[in-house]
């Protein structure tokens, strides 16, 4: 296993303290045929100490690094490529030949690999046009250095502009704002597309996206895009985006980033959302007709100031970014629908928390808040657990400082010192600490080493508001406790006055609990229609319900599923419950095998994985 890759980062290369990356402009070409990008890259940097600051030190993963140049004199630079590291990639070391100069351009002249792990190229055939290739990237949480050499920590924050070349009938979108495009002078069949992001971000948050896209208009900062066979149905059921965001505004402060767009992209994308600046990319999972999903976007939006202004300083505090976003995403959903609604989605978190604690093993180093990362990719150690975990402190703090105004005062406190910089957890507490002075006996009440360094759930359970979840939790004690005899005293009224996240919120609490007999699922379709709803959560509950009770009239849909979206919040704990069966798990290792090679290999990675450590010895 490798050990600590630097000082300031288990899983980076980069030395920051010693040499910092500060701009970044991007020249690249989208290669469709060869499923590439080629071009060059400068990197402005500044010397943090004279004494050390002899080389640049930068993260790559499978580039081709073909010359490399002081921008401004033409000079070329020496430098050293490591050997590969397991998932890190290689150490690029780069001989800065002017020592008496504080600050340079270093220009690196490369091009990816067509395995490239952040970028996934889509044929005709697997977009909804069927006419032209798609491209899309996920850098989080240590990718960005398969599509670029850079300090891939997110302890770097830069600003970048860009100019990509792309086939001239395709749409090139960034994580910035688009300055622009025109013919490019050298060939006819492609346009050179114009980005510039002003504010300082790291290199994960860096994202484009290439294809047949439309948008609409759904508010006065923000359109949205998709392929045109989904653009009007993602415009119905993002209109909220407005809302949304002056409501983060009520809570925070001024949102800094100017446009606020997104993109609904193919379904091989395999995160519900990513808060990529400027331009949001989504799962088309969160089309549900209703806009009962579109919690989502509020996440994200809440990413615009925890996690996007202020950023964890490595992927050991991942708490940090998702911990905070997940309870701001929490109070914009109590100013639009009431305090009630936060209380019920927190208490749907606890089980999300629970089902990702169970999934490790309650002892297990990744559901620490504060995981050791040491030689561990960060997205074997993704989970519910620093988004939910993170969100159960910051909510036990609430109540135990003063309440929900006065945790609202000090969360704005804390993005403002903190804005455009990355913290560690320590600095988290200390600023959280000279903000309570006079609480001082309070907070040292907390049992901190439980809180971010202890395996399992939390020390502390809050009590939250059960308004909204008693309805569920009597129904589903109903049906557990029901003999098969007596299934005749429910009826599709049951569920008449519930919204679909009481459904879910239903279903959540039946899969906790022993497998329902099948007949009691039978009867529960019959009068619910669950497995004709089309809301994504809710059929993903639906199934792994069905899957845990081997009822075979399940294993068909579910197969179904984690072929038609490659989202991993649905798609893995369900290759693990077809697994888990032996009646479906051969079918599922031959639907697997079958469609690798269409999922994004991030999901692809992980699902293998899953299947191999639950493969009976």
């Amino acid at each position: 296993m490798a050990g600590r890759l630097s000082v300031s980062d288990p899983n980076s290369f980069s030395q920051p303290e010693i040499c910092v990356v500060k701009r970044i402009h991007l020249n690249l070409t989208v290669n469709f045929a060869l499923h590439l990008l080629s071009g060059s890259i400068d990197l402005s940097v500044e010397k943090k100490s004279k004494t050390e600051s002899k080389s640049l030190v930068l993260d790559t993963k499978d580039l081709t690094i073909e010359q490399i140049t002081n921008a401004v004199t033409g000079a070329t630079l020496d430098y050293t490529l490591g050997e590969p590291v397991e998932s890190f990639g290689s150490k690029l070391e780069v001989i800065l030949n002017d020592p008496d100069t504080e600050c340079m351009t270093v220009r690196i002249k490369y091009k990816t690999s067509s395995e490239a792990s952040a970028l996934q190229w889509l044929a005709p055939e697997q977009t909804a046009g069927k006419k032209h290739p798609y491209l899309f990237s996920q850098c989080q949480a240590i990718h960005a250095r398969s599509i670029m050499p850079c300090q891939d920590t997110p302890a770097v924050k830069a600003p970048y502009t860009a100019e990509i070349r792309a086939p001239a009938e395709l749409v090139v979108l960034m994580s910035a704002v688009r300055n622009g495009t025109e013919a490019d002078a050298s060939n006819s069949t492609l346009t050179v597309h114009r980005f510039e992001q002003k504010v300082p971000i790291p290199s994960y948050l860096t994202a484009i996206v290439v294809g047949a896209l439309e948008s609409r208009k759904i508010g006065p900062r923000s359109h949205v895009w998709s392929e045109k066979e989904l653009v009007d149905k993602a415009a119905y059921e993002f209109a909220e985006t407005e809302e949304m965001l002056k409501a983060g505004e009520d809570v925070l402060s001024p949102y800094i980033w100017g446009v606020y767009d997104l993109i609904v992209l193919p379904p091989s994308f395999p995160f519900g959302g990513m808060e990529n600046p400027c331009i949001t990319f989504v799962t088309p999972t969160l089309l549900a007709g209703d806009r009962s999903l579109a919690s989502v976007i509020a996440h994200e939006i809440a990413h615009s100031w925890t996690g996007n202004l202020v950023t964890n300083a490595n992927w050991e505090h991942f708490w940090l970014n998702e911990g905070h976003t997940v309870y701001l995403e929490r109070k914009i959903a109590a100013r639009m629908a009431g305090e009630t609604e936060r209380h019920f989605e927190a208490v749907g978190g606890w089980k999300d928390l629970q089902a990702a604690v169970d999934s490790f093993s309650p002892g297990h180093a990744h559901t620490h808040l504060v995981p050791d990362l040491t030689g561990v990719d960060p997205d074997d150690a993704f989970s519910a657990v620093p988004y939910e975990k993170g969100f159960t402190l910051l909510f036990y703090l609430e109540t135990l400082l003063g309440g929900a105004e006065v945790f609202e005062a000090w969360l704005r406190h804390y993005v403002n010192h903190f804005q455009y910089k990355s913290l560690t957890t320590d600095e988290w507490r200390h600023l959280l600490y000279d903000y309570f002075a006079d609480k001082k006996d309070l907070l040292d009440s907390v049992d901190w080493d439980a809180w971010l360094y202890a395996p399992g759930m939390p020390p502390v359970q809050p009590n939250y508001d059960l308004t909204l979840a008693d309805a569920c939790v009597s129904l589903s004690r109903r049906w557990l406790e029901a003999p098969l005899n007596k299934l005749d005293q429910f009826s599709g009224d049951d569920v008449k006055t519930m919204n679909s996240r009481q459904l879910r919120e239903l279903l959540a609490l039946l899969l906790v609990e022993e497998p329902l007999p099948i007949a009691k699922l039978e009867a529960m379709d019959t009068l619910y229609g669950f497995s004709a709803m089309m809301n994504a959560e809710i059929r993903f509950r639906w199934l792994r319900l069905g899957l845990r009770a081997r009822w075979q009239r399940a294993v068909g849909p579910a197969l179904h599923m984690v072929t038609e979206q490659g989202r991993m919040k649905f798609t893995r704990p369900l290759y693990r419950d077809l697994f888990a069966w032996e009646e479906s798990r051969a079918r599922a290792v031959a639907t697997f095998e079958k469609n690798k090679g269409f999922m994004h290999s991030t999901t692809a990675g992980l699902v293998a994985k899953d299947l191999e450590s639950n493969t009976p010895k």
